[in-house]
């Protein structure tokens, strides 16, 4: 294996974490949205009204995605073990 292998591996586990961790976030970040422009219009300021519901979008989220999820880690994973497989 040389240095653009190993370029090539480090990028595909990059994108596979951003990829992975996109529907998480993208649904804390909704509902963190939707939660400040609740408290700037109505000026409630309660510190646990923006964890419970990020908590619970980003555990629903990832219920959802999970087989999106999981499929992206086993392609990565394949492509893993079919460098591996080549290269010895």
């Amino acid at each position: 294996m040389n240095e653009a292998d190993a370029l090539e591996l480090l990028r595909a586990a990059i994108w596979t974490v951003l990829i992975g961790s996109g529907p998480a976030v993208a649904a804390a970040m909704f509902v963190g949205l939707i939660i400040a422009l609740f408290q700037a219009l109505t000026q409630v300021q309660e510190a646990t009204l923006t964890f419970v519901p990020k908590i619970i979008a980003v555990f629903v989220a990832l219920m959802i995605a999970a087989p999106f999820i999981g499929g992206q880690i086993y392609a990565f994973t394949e492509r893993v073990y079919l460098r591996i497989e080549k290269t010895f």
